[in-house]
């Protein structure tokens, strides 16, 4: 029986944001799109920290009885999941990263807050703002640890995510290759049926992703 697939969302978006590519991932397969900590239904408690992200992910696969899963995150979310991957490397059998890069010290940034509600709490990404803006180096360290095969999806140009930071993710990586599709930052909403073509076969194989 396939395993379940898990679906982190990017900074600021909640579970709904995979609604456009979650019923074709569906088709026998359990899937689950979680909203990350700060985010929709999810605590609004910090910490709001990497370490706390990656846990809560961890009791949710225990609190259903999952022991592995395919794991996807985009953006923010793909961080998160190189933290599952590279902690829990038993329990992530093949791990979708979109739009992902090796986070490096930047120059700090406050971003201003969009008016009106949210459905995520601001407190919880101006933390996530000062953990990219000046990331511990033992998260890239940390990459080589990940066990699991590993698509790395880019944007392309457009995208916002330095295309050298994704080398150097699939670089560190130990089993991990690269697929470039140039439609920018949100390429499962912009494009979802070039998502899904890529995906869907990785997430069928089994072994080294050369095989897949």
């Amino acid at each position: 029986m396939a395993v379940p697939i898990v679906l982190l969302p990017a900074l600021g978006e909640t579970r709904a944001d995979w609604d456009g590519v979650v019923p074709a991932l569906a088709d026998g397969r359990e899937v689950l799109a979680v909203d990350l900590r700060g985010h929709g239904e999810a605590a609004w408690e910090p910490p709001y920290t990497f370490a706390q992200m990656r846990d809560d992910v961890a009791a949710l696969l225990d609190e259903r009885g999952w022991q592995q899963v395919d794991l996807v995150g985009h953006s923010w979310g793909g961080a998160v999941a190189c933290h599952v991957a590279s902690s829990y490397p038993d329990r992530v059998r093949r791990l979708v990263l979109e739009d992902v890069g090796a986070l490096r010290r930047r120059t700090p940034s406050t971003p201003q807050r969009p008016p009106g509600p949210l459905l995520f709490d601001w407190d919880m990404v101006l933390a996530v703002r000062r953990q990219i803006d000046s990331p511990d180096p033992r998260w890239r360290d940390a990459l080589a640890r990940i066990e699991a095969p590993t698509l790395v999806l880019a944007g392309g140009p457009t995208s916002h995510v330095p295309d050298e930071t994704i080398d150097e993710l699939v670089s560190r990586v130990p089993d991990a290759r690269r697929i470039t599709i140039p439609v920018g930052h949100l390429i499962h909403a912009t494009a979802p049926r070039a998502w899904l073509d890529a995906v869907l076969p990785f997430l069928a194989a089994s072994g080294h992703t050369s095989s897949s």
